[in-house]
């Protein structure tokens, strides 16, 4: 797919911390709980941390208690799918749709919010933009 933002892996290997890399180009997972955002009910726009295209408003977000940010919803056409069978399961993948990085998975076990939507995102995929 082609993408907005399209970079060859040195430029983003040198734009992302190691760790970011690994997440964000390499469809890692951070460990649980220990998150920037997971805990976190500041006010505000969330980013992709590689190409800061807008991802999540703070008024989606939830506490899931799965140990990373959870959101409801993305912000309108913001995000794309794959199908994930890695490490035997099967999982919705989320990528941001203008620079194609792995943010998270998205699960339909969202009880009690709006969507019924529960999207598990990585913090370190994510910018905090906080609102004046």
């Amino acid at each position: 797919m082609a993408y907005e933002v399209d970079k060859s892996d040195a430029e983003w290997r040198a734009q992302l911390s190691d760790e970011e890399y690994a997440v964000l180009r390499k469809a890692g997972t951070e460990p649980a709980f220990v998150g920037e955002y997971t805990d976190t009910e500041t006010t505000g726009v969330y980013r992709c941390k590689a190409c800061q295209a807008t991802l999540f408003e703070s008024d989606t977000k939830f506490h899931s208690g799965c140990g990373w940010p959870s959101f409801y919803q993305p912000v309108s056409d913001t995000v794309e799918y794959l199908d994930d069978t890695s490490h035997g399961m099967k999982r919705t993948e989320v990528r941001c749709a203008n620079c194609g990085s792995h943010l998270g998975h998205v699960f339909p076990d969202g009880y009690g919010t709006p969507t019924g939507d529960r999207y598990c995102i990585n913090s370190i995929a994510l910018t905090l933009e906080p609102k004046d």
